[in-house]
């Protein structure tokens, strides 16, 4: 098992090295004790990290993947679940909306295209709702 530092644990996990430390500031990681005054990560740490990382692009919150590895250690598949529930129902709530904002610039820029004369209907929607 190599020991890395934590730029070198930052490189394998995709972070930048005061990413690693938030993580760490914020329980999501452990500190591992000094080796002659420099800190030394091992795989696990590569793991969990990466896990982080993968979590955070699914959407997870921190808090939410503090709970997920928390859950790990206990194997609460229920609750895992759950979570994971819950961030699809966000998910497709964002989806939702953002068809919806598809949708209304469409029909803005179809007008915008159909009409010569006058104001941008584009313009005159942004107006109305500063």
């Amino acid at each position: 098992m190599e020991m890395l530092t934590i730029g070198k644990l930052a490189a394998k996990g995709g972070v930048g090295v005061e990413t690693v430390r938030y993580y760490q500031r914020r329980g999501l990681l452990a500190e591992p004790t000094r080796d002659a005054g420099i800190r030394r990560y091992g795989d696990d740490d590569v793991r969990r990290l990466r896990f982080i990382r993968s979590a955070q692009t699914a959407g997870f919150t921190l808090e939410e993947i503090g709970e997920l590895l928390g859950l790990d250690a206990v194997d609460d598949r229920t609750r895992a679940r759950h979570l994971a529930e819950a961030r699809i129902a966000a998910i497709d709530a964002k989806i939702a909306e953002m068809q919806s904002a598809r949708a209304a610039l469409a029909k803005l820029a179809s007008e915008c295209a159909n009409t010569a004369a006058g104001a941008c209907p584009i313009i005159t929607a942004f107006e109305r709702c500063a």
